[in-house]
């Protein structure tokens, strides 16, 4: 991430010339991809039955369990490049859920007394300045979505159910593809993918300069489940990837169980993913947390690969630790007012799960059928967490909570981990995104930057107004528990129902740790009748990184306030936190020149 900062003002200033003459994804060049009739029209897609293949089982009786597998390495310069998508899916669409086993679990949650916490609210004004924005990947069988989005240097990965694209930051499209088998052929079907992959997600690791993707298979007529987890070589995906298709098959007091809903992220040594286990018999067993070594993943080394279960915990999200970090951090609802908080030791075999509960404002769970002009109710799902960000400021999730009028609004949180697991978590500060009675805000993503400004993207959805992707924003300064007025990126022109996100994604863009990047969804329909969700990617300014003297303009004086302390240890000049007042940060100045983003 370092090596990116040297050469971010270069970059982000040839972006701007660039900006100011392009007109981003007005000229993308969609191919073909070439969709299945149906791919499950035929009965449930089948996957490699368990006695092809030599597959270990996995025993978590003691909670604990350690796996060794090689990987498979694919070039994706090797696909098929007339494969593109041409129109959305007219036909069928399938929930994943609908095709998994049949899988339930108690998700209410202990009850503790009202306490005096109350969560903060909107501030007078916005502080989010809208980019550019592209469309990405649109409707494919399967509903709903579920976007993730990854970004690196020179390349935006984003991925849905069930297709992978990689596009330049202008938004032109360099790659698409199916995940499973239907692909031509699919991302993951060269290392054994059957018909049926579900949830995928993906991430930018700029420590190592890495794509990351993991998608999810589960078989029922083989009781047979996969976590598959992809690295690239280097920081373009166009290119060798490393992937592993490892089992995900556990067994617990002698029944098998699967994983669903997983949450992906990293810290300094390895990748994390956490997983629901749903019994292929019916029951649950609580979350399983998979570590996945870096050194080796890095070069398509053979890996070891650990799977601790917690019998007390359900969704479980992993943060993506975006500052230096040797220990995981992940997040669930512990109660109605409680955080749970919790890290794997890195220095013990088995690992030492450790737990800590942060008191929160009391909330209840949404209200899961948000109203929309043109349709009927959209899901909001049930209040789990939905993602996680770390750096040096902390800890930062949201999730959605029940609104006073029975509406749903999105809420986040800001946690100190003071030194987590050695010291014990506290809240910092939290907000609600509450527009207003009849009006659901849901499935909120949220990320913080280098200058520990927080923003957030979320969906909004009343019964006068088509669903539509929004974004709020935070400086560090703000006042505390609050939040910019939020600002409307993309609106549907149609109505729908049902399932909805499951979730949106945003990231950090590794050449100014400072610009968001987001994606979400919303419904499209075509001037020849085609009708689908849609997703879409855009970035959002919030930091003012050259107003020296906090005006909210970045002038003349900001330039005198560097002056005055160049080539000192001032934090008060140094725009860019490298610790030196010098000619980068007169550099800063120069392109964040006028008015703070977010300010009139």
């Amino acid at each position: 991430m370092k090596s990116h900062r040297q050469v971010a003002m270069c970059t982000l200033v040839c972006s701007l010339i660039a900006a100011g003459f392009g007109t981003w994804g007005c000229q993308q060049t969609k191919r073909n991809m070439v969709l299945p009739a149906h791919p499950v029209a035929d009965g449930l897609p089948k996957g490699k039955t368990r006695g092809t293949v030599d597959l270990p089982i996995i025993n978590l009786d003691d909670n604990y369990a350690m796996t060794t597998m090689t990987p498979t390495i694919i070039d994706t310069r090797t696909f098929n490049s007339s494969g593109g998508q041409a129109a959305p899916w007219r036909g069928e669409t399938r929930r994943p859920g609908k095709v998994l086993p049949s899988h339930t679990r108690n998700k209410s949650l202990p009850q503790d007394p009202p306490n005096r916490l109350e969560a903060g609210g909107l501030l007078d004004e916005s502080r989010v300045d809208a980019g550019p924005l592209f469309p990405a990947i649109y409707q494919t069988p399967w509903t709903p979505p579920d976007p993730n989005i990854a970004v690196g240097p020179n390349h935006v990965v984003v991925t849905v159910n069930m297709a992978i694209a990689f596009y330049d930051r202008d938004g032109n499209e360099q790659f698409i593809a199916n995940l499973d088998e239907t692909g031509d052929p699919g991302f993951f079907e060269d290392v054994g993918a059957g018909g049926f992959t579900f949830d995928p997600k993906c991430f930018y690791d700029a420590s190592i300069d890495r794509f990351v993707v993991l998608a999810l298979e589960v078989y029922q007529d083989a009781n047979e489940g996969w976590m598959t987890i992809a690295i690239s070589d280097d920081d373009d995906p166009n290119g060798i990837w490393y992937k592993y298709r490892t089992w995900a098959v556990y067994t617990v007091d002698g029944s098998e169980f699967w994983p669903d809903y997983p949450g992906l992220g990293f810290d300094s040594n390895s990748f994390y993913v956490t997983s629901n286990l749903f019994g292929f018999n019916g029951g649950f067993a609580g979350a399983v947390y998979r570590r996945y070594p870096k050194a080796p993943m890095m070069s398509g080394s053979p890996i070891t690969f650990q799977d601790f279960r917690d019998g007390g915990s359900a969704s479980v999200q992993v943060a993506q630790c975006l500052d230096p970090r040797n220990a995981p951090l992940f997040i669930s609802r512990a109660s109605n007012s409680r955080i749970k908080v919790q890290s794997l030791s890195n220095d013990t075999i088995p690992p030492e799960l450790i737990s800590a509960e942060v008191v929160v404002p009391n909330a209840q769970n949404p209200n899961q059928d948000a109203p929309n002009l043109g349709g009927g109710n959209l899901s909001t799902l049930d209040g789990r967490i939905m993602n996680v960000t770390w750096n040096d400021t902390g800890l930062w999730t949201a999730h959605a909570v029940r609104g006073t009028d029975n509406n749903t609004k999105a809420r986040w949180y800001h946690i100190n981990t003071n030194g987590f697991p050695n010291g014990t978590p506290t809240l910092e500060e939290s907000g609600d995104v509450d527009l207003g009675s009849g009006i659901f805000t849901f499935f909120p993503a949220i990320a913080v930057n280098r200058y520990g400004d927080a923003a957030m993207v979320f969906a909004k959805s009343l019964a006068t107004e088509y669903a539509s992707i929004q974004a709020t924003a935070r400086r560090a300064n703000d006042p505390a528990g609050t939040m910019g007025v939020p600002v409307q990126l993309a609106q549907g022109n149609a109505g729908t129902e049902g399932r909805w996100g499951d979730y949106f994604d945003i990231a950090i863009d590794p050449l100014d740790d400072a610009t968001f990047w987001i994606v979400g969804e919303y419904v499209q329909e075509f001037s020849n009748g085609d009708k689908g969700w849609q997703t879409w990617v855009g970035t959002i300014e919030v930091s003012c990184p050259g107003d020296i003297t906090g005006d909210n303009v970045v002038d003349v004086n900001d330039v005198l306030a560097v002056l005055a302390g160049f080539n000192e240890s001032d934090p008060d000049s140094d725009a860019n936190g490298d610790g030196v007042t010098n000619v980068n940060d007169v550099l800063i100045i120069i392109a964040s020149w006028g008015n703070c983003p977010g300010n009139p």
